[in-house]
């Protein structure tokens, strides 16, 4: 037995030890000792090929937020890895857990400008500000892995390994030595506890109980604390709104819900920020600032694991770093309750009923051919209770915003905060390929499919044999516009859409799918929009449902930020003379509902 490990071999061993299930990549000669590794493993992890190195970089995004773990991708130097910077900013920005194992040149050709030789340590100190290291020799190796795997899930982020190849095809002792320069390491990391101090609750509980008019805003940090938002929502008689990252693990069927705020929020949750008088932040970092109250208008109270949040957001009167279950149990005690008939109460349920009403309204409202409002909400109906949702970025994703109702269970993932267009089809293979026997929804606009969503689909169609679970549902909402951007551009600008920038080629997305081998949907009529979405969801193999919706569906804002835009919308379409005649009317229909 050899008493020592190639060094490409032992990478793989640590990722099993770090309980990696499979590397996202693309393979190069920067990492073939390690794609030759992989092949001995023999599975064990797998390698998952995407079709760029982007999309793989996202794969492993979603992989971390769906299975909770790490997610891993590799790639080679110069061109390969500059493709994954989107990926792992957005892992960055989302605060998940991704180690990047990207190869370089030899060690002995550094700094003579050699073939596909860029200085990666200067590349990705920024996205890899906690944690980037290029290993120099195959002693260093334990150590900057290790510490790579144990940054990343300590603070929520991407960390960088460059692996140069003569590094990668070095031999390592079986068992390190322990002298001077070398360090001995273990594939060990442990959460901590983190619990407020009681000074912290104190002040809390005096803020809180002096409130009248209390609103919860609730975020990713608050997943695994359901029990605990709803019994203080309860407690206090509040009226809760959550961040678009929130959405999936607060329960919107309550009649206390407020469904997103923000820009693509709803309008009881704009009515909610700019009527309370106290604000609970719970695990959210959401930046729409615009949206919050008025500073001085509420009292604020923000609970979170990491005190770099803390007042980030909104000039918070107390800060409370903790985990938010066990902050809110420790809470909870300390807090007076509220009568039963309370007027903030009713208020509350009054405007939910409300936008209810309002989103029924819109969704049933005709279009040109379809209203992607309408497509977006019958889902809710059809939605199995395992199922797993990915979304992408674009006006897909203020449709999912206020629509879309997710069973409880049902995770949902996006590129929030960077808002990668893109993102869907990546995120929704890394969930099926983490739980296979599950169906996956992915909601996808044209303009992301054409930037690579319908290379994702090849993938799709090479994997789903192997699943335990062929469902697989993609909806594309064709409108041949970039539609978020061409409403910006009168949102913010008061410019009317520019068609060079804005326009779309045509694309035959479900006739696509077919030559795939998978299944099309050509969808077109309100009619059988239920139809659709149940023949996808019973099919035999994965299905591209292609939505032919009207581009001029408004995004306007909850009121009352939405207010404060008119103007700029109403100047953009009058300049767009009678081609924005229809937009001009579905806005004002969008108007009068908010008024």
């Amino acid at each position: 037995m050899s008493d020592e490990t190639l060094v490409a071999d032992f990478l793989v061993e640590r990722l099993r030890a770090w309980r990696v299930p499979r590397v996202f990549g693309y393979s190069g000669d920067g990492i073939n000792p390690f794609m030759g590794a992989l092949r001995r493993a023999a599975g064990d992890p797998a390698f998952v090929q995407a079709r760029h190195e982007e999309n793989a970089a996202l794969m492993a995004v979603g992989h971390a937020k769906y299975a909770g773990g790490v997610g891993v991708v590799t790639s080679t130097q110069g061109p390969g890895a500059v493709h994954l910077l989107n990926g792992l900013y957005d892992a960055k920005l989302d605060h998940v857990p991704v180690v990047a194992l990207v190869g370089q040149q030899q060690t002995t050709v550094l700094g003579s400008e050699y073939q596909q030789e860029i200085d990666l340590q200067v590349l990705f100190t920024e996205v890899a500000r906690d944690f980037v290291q290029t290993v120099m020799s195959p002693e260093q190796v334990p150590v900057v892995v290790d510490r790579a795997f144990r940054t990343a899930l300590e603070r929520r982020s991407p960390c960088v390994v460059i692996l140069p190849h003569d590094v990668q095809t070095g031999m390592l002792p079986a068992e390190p030595p322990q002298e001077h320069g070398i360090v001995v390491s273990a594939p060990r990391w442990s959460p901590a506890r983190v619990v407020p101090e009681d000074v912290q609750l104190a002040a809390a509980a005096e803020v809180l109980n002096a409130g009248a008019r209390v609103a919860l805003l609730v975020g990713q940090g608050a997943r695994d604390a359901g029990d605990e938002v709803r019994a203080l929502a309860e407690h206090l008689g509040a009226g809760v709104t959550t961040s678009l990252l929130g959405k999936p693990w607060w329960d919107e069927t309550l009649p206390y819900s407020c469904g997103v705020m923000g820009h693509l929020g709803t309008t009881a949750s704009g009515w909610l920020m700019e009527q309370c008088d106290t604000l609970v932040i719970i695990g959210s970092d959401d930046p729409w600032s615009e949206f919050y109250p008025p500073p001085g208008a509420a009292r604020a109270v923000q609970v979170d694991i990491d005190g770099r949040n803390l007042g980030h957001r909104y000039p918070v009167e107390v800060g409370v770093r903790g985990d938010a279950a066990e902050t809110l149990r420790r809470l909870l005690p300390m807090l007076e309750g509220r009568a039963g008939d309370d007027p903030w109460r009713s208020s509350v349920a009054e405007q939910v009923t409300r936008w209810h009403d309002i989103r029924q309204r819109r969704a049933a409202r005709p279009a040109d051919p379809l209203n992607p409002e309408a497509v977006v909400h019958h889902l809710s109906a059809h939605l199995p209770g395992d199922a797993l949702v990915s979304v992408d970025v674009g006006s897909v994703t203020y449709w999912y915003a206020r629509h879309l109702m997710l069973p409880h269970g049902v995770p949902a993932h996006l590129s929030s905060t960077l808002a990668s267009m893109g993102s869907g089809l990546p995120y929704g293979l890394a969930a099926k390929l983490d739980q296979p026997g599950r169906p996956v929804v992915a909601l996808v606009g044209d303009g992301a499919m054409q930037m690579n969503g319908i290379n994702e689909l090849v993938t799709v169609a090479r994997s789903w044999p192997e699943w335990d679970d062929p469902r697989f549902v993609v909806l594309v909402l064709h409108n041949g516009d970039l539609a978020e951007v061409t409403w910006e551009q009168r949102e913010t600008e008061g410019e009317p859409r520019y068609e060079a920038s804005q326009s779309l080629p045509n694309f035959p997305y479900a006739a696509y799918a077919e030559l795939l081998g998978l299944e099309g949907i050509h969808l077109t009529s309100p009619d059988e929009i239920d139809a659709a979405w149940e023949r996808a969801l019973a099919a035999d193999r994965p299905v591209v449902i292609e939505a032919m919706v009207d581009r001029d569906q408004p995004l306007l804002p909850p009121f009352p930020g939405g207010r404060e835009k008119l103007d700029s919308f109403r100047r953009g379409l009058h300049a767009e003379g009678e081609s924005g005649r229809h937009a001009r009317e579905l806005l004002e229909q969008q108007v009068a509902d908010e008024e």
